[in-house]
């Protein structure tokens, strides 16, 4: 129910009145049939708000049969405080609507008008003044370039959709929350949410986001109690911590975020008016936080089917219960493809299946029960049960071919009754034209039961169902690492121009390990510095802005002081300073870096050497990060097993490295935003041997924002 008017607020995020205001304000309103300044009075009429509906036009004339009032003070006056207001007049009068809101004490209004930072410079100057003006004034901005919000339960559909115009629409209630930066393509997702009978309570779109972002709304939503999912559409992914905000409540969120292209991108940015982050960042950051990504509108919804489960898993090992072989195949393979495991029956369970299915049949999981057994109730309850208590199962996926009749509602039973018994969640598979049990989804779903009509996406629904039940990841406190030199200042931050043999020596004062060495500054010069580093050296050109030393003839390997002065001749040509480091033995090459996006610097860690750029195999994570990160990123990559020894190779120190690692983070943390940091090859040696970062280099800050900034850049 809508809140009675004037009752107390107090704890709710101001950001509810989108959904449950006790009072909207039309600004703009018309009484022309059809027009969007009369659509939303028309919705808000027929889906039964309780709240007052209070259209604004200069000449006060009715509409749709409700007073209209020629002011926002107006209504106040006669009504008392309005909670929301939609702006549905043309741009040039926005900025007054704007500013009449703040004075009529309005918290917050959502712009639906167009013509601002979508559609160029002058757009958004005028989308600028607008922000300032509402931020001067008290209230947030929805929008512009917005559709509106509705709240489900309370029948608030502050909107002009047109999904709301057709009389067949009809809010279909639930728990789930759903936020669209796009208002076309996110009400076009509600449709076929509703379509298929997923129940959503919450429904915003946030247009251009010049203040009020789908992040903030996400947060707010995670404060109404009924809330038990979040799905939303993104174009542009900027505040990292707002993001962490709404994953450590506990939410379980999905995101479908565009722009996964370049061109994509290009047209993210240009609908918006927004950059945005790297797609790979983006990659990162989502599953850093457990918050589930998804690739189109279909699975964004198959993923909220699964929020609806009853029943959480506590590990990520699967049974799959079908009556059909391939069905069996098809979901054992998507388990692999989406990092679970085919659960490994215990021998206990394999005998009594044993006992239960027919020879023809199969009890190694996938289990085939066959359909005769399906068909007795008696046997199939026994069969899922002894599946169900297994202890190395997590998660049942029962597949099922061409469901008719009774077969339905039996299977229903039993799916229901095994899941709510023994916690074990339960999805189902029905592969068979809707004619044949136009029932069947229904039934499943008021039973608890996320169904749906292939193997693969059931599977891909219970791996988002595993990552929404993984323990909330907190942010990361800051690693503070004992053993730098006696006066190491953790701030310290290279000059503009630090060169490699600079960044080395600020990296030694914090503990990172790197090769001993010098500048030599004449040939006589680089004979004694090879004697000082062992009689075995690596010369190396140190030239501003020569990134690929060893493509320029800029590195030379294996130096002995008889041949030290031809090597410092030929280093010397290339213009710039020579330095001579000891040769340090052979070992696994790493890489790790920091660079910037618009989510905070990003680290990088993966392997490395001369086919970085080649591999690209690398694990990111946004700053900061904590040892479990690191030691998560290390596996995700071909560098956890080059570690662990390869081709009869010893292990490798990956403790040292790890705490290589969390050097660097202590380090840059407070160096100016933009900087880029690369250190690659890090070699790791022999396990108890420690590491040498082998090269480093630094680019000092341009513009943090610029999504057109590498990732990483590489310098070998």
């Amino acid at each position: 129910m809508t809140p009675e008017h004037g009752a107390p607020t107090t704890g709710r995020d101001p950001l509810a009145a989108l959904w449950s205001a006790r009072s909207v304000a039309v600004v703009g309103a018309s009484d022309k049939p059809g027009s969007l300044g009369r659509l939303p009075v028309e919705f808000l009429q027929r889906y039964g708000y309780a709240g007052h509906i209070l259209p604004v036009r200069p000449d006060g004339a009715p509409v749709a049969g409700l007073p209209s009032h020629a002011s926002l003070r107006e209504c106040v006056e006669q009504h008392g405080p309005v909670d929301l207001a939609m702006v549905m007049v043309a741009a040039p009068r926005v900025l007054a609507t704007v500013q009449d809101c703040a004075a009529a004490g309005v918290p917050v209004a959502v712009i639906c008008t167009s013509g601002f930072a979508e559609t160029g410079e002058a757009g958004a100057a005028l989308q600028d003044e607008v922000v300032q003006a509402a931020r001067e004034g008290g209230v947030r901005l929805v929008g512009p370039n917005c559709i509106g919000s509705v709240g489900v339960a309370t029948g608030q559909v502050s909107s002009f959709s047109p999904l709301f115009s057709g009389e067949r629409t009809e809010l279909v209630p639930g728990d789930i929350g759903f936020v669209s930066q796009s208002g076309a393509l996110g009400y076009g997702a509600v449709s076929l949410a509703f379509e298929r009978g997923l129940g959503l309570g919450w429904v915003v779109n946030t247009g251009n986001e010049a203040d009020v972002s789908a992040v903030e709304v996400m947060r707010a939503l995670t404060l109404e109690p009924g809330c038990r999912g979040l799905l939303a559409y993104l174009e542009t992914v900027a505040d990292f911590e707002g993001l962490r905000a709404v994953a450590a409540a506990g939410t379980p969120v999905a995101v479908l975020k565009a722009g996964r292209s370049d061109a994509g991108a290009r047209a993210a940015a240009s609908h918006t008016g927004a950059l945005a982050a790297g797609d790979r960042v983006v990659d990162a950051a989502l599953r850093q936080l457990g918050i589930v990504r998804v690739d189109d509108v279909d699975e964004l919804l198959d993923v909220g089917d699964a929020m609806t489960a009853r029943q959480r898993p506590t590990g990520r090992r699967v049974a799959v219960v079908t009556t059909s072989g391939g069905s069996g195949i098809l979901a054992a393979d998507a388990l692999e493809a989406h990092g679970l495991e085919v659960a490994v029956l215990s021998p206990e369970t394999l005998r009594v299946l044993d006992e239960i299915v027919p020879a023809f049949g199969s009890t190694a999981n996938p289990v085939d029960v066959t359909a005769s057994v399906m068909s007795n109730a008696s046997l199939f309850d026994r069969a899922l049960d002894v599946i169900a208590d297994d202890p190395g199962v997590d998660v049942i996926v029962a597949c099922f071919c061409v469901l008719t009749g009774k077969d339905v509602d039996d299977v229903v039973a039993s799916l229901a009754r095994v899941a709510e018994r023994s916690g074990t969640p339960v999805i189902a598979v029905r592969t068979g034209a809707d004619h044949l049990a136009p029932d069947a989804g229904a039934q499943m779903r008021a039973a608890g039961i996320p169904c749906y009509p292939t193997p693969a996406r059931a599977v891909r629904a219970a791996a988002a169902l595993v990552q929404f039940s993984a323990e909330r990841p907190s942010a990361p406190a800051p690693v503070r690492l004992s053993g730098g030199p006696a006066g190491y200042a953790a701030e310290a931050v290279p000059s503009t121009g630090a060169s490699e043999q600079e960044m080395k020596e600020l990296l030694a004062a914090a503990g990172v390990p790197v090769p001993g060495g010098r500048v030599a500054t004449s040939a006589q010069d680089a004979r004694k510095a090879v004697a000082e580093v062992g009689g075995r050296a690596v010369f190396k050109a140190v030239v501003p802005g020569l990134l690929h030393k060893s493509d320029a003839g800029g590195v030379i390997v294996g130096v002995t002081a008889e041949d030290a002065g031809a090597a410092w001749d030929k280093v010397a040509a290339l213009g710039g300073e020579v330095l001579v480091e000891e040769l340090v033995p052979g070992g696994v090459e790493a890489l790790v870096g920091v660079s910037p996006s618009p989510l905070g610097p990003v680290l990088a860690v993966g392997v490395g050497g001369v086919l970085t750029e080649v591999l690209h195999d690398v694990a990111l994570r946004v700053l900061p990060v904590d040892r479990d990160d690191v030691e998560a990123m290390v596996d995700e990559t071909r560098l956890g097993a080059l570690l662990s020894g390869v081709r009869g190779a010893a292990p490798a120190d990956r403790e040292a490295l790890v705490a290589a690692v969390l050097r660097v983070c202590d380090l840059v943390e407070g160096w100016p935003a933009g900087f880029e940091l690369d250190l690659n090859p890090v070699t790791v040696l022999e396990s108890g041997r420690g590491v040498r970062v082998l090269d480093a280099a630094y680019v000092a800050p341009t513009d943090p924002s610029d999504p057109s900034a590498p990732i990483l850049r590489q310098e070998a």
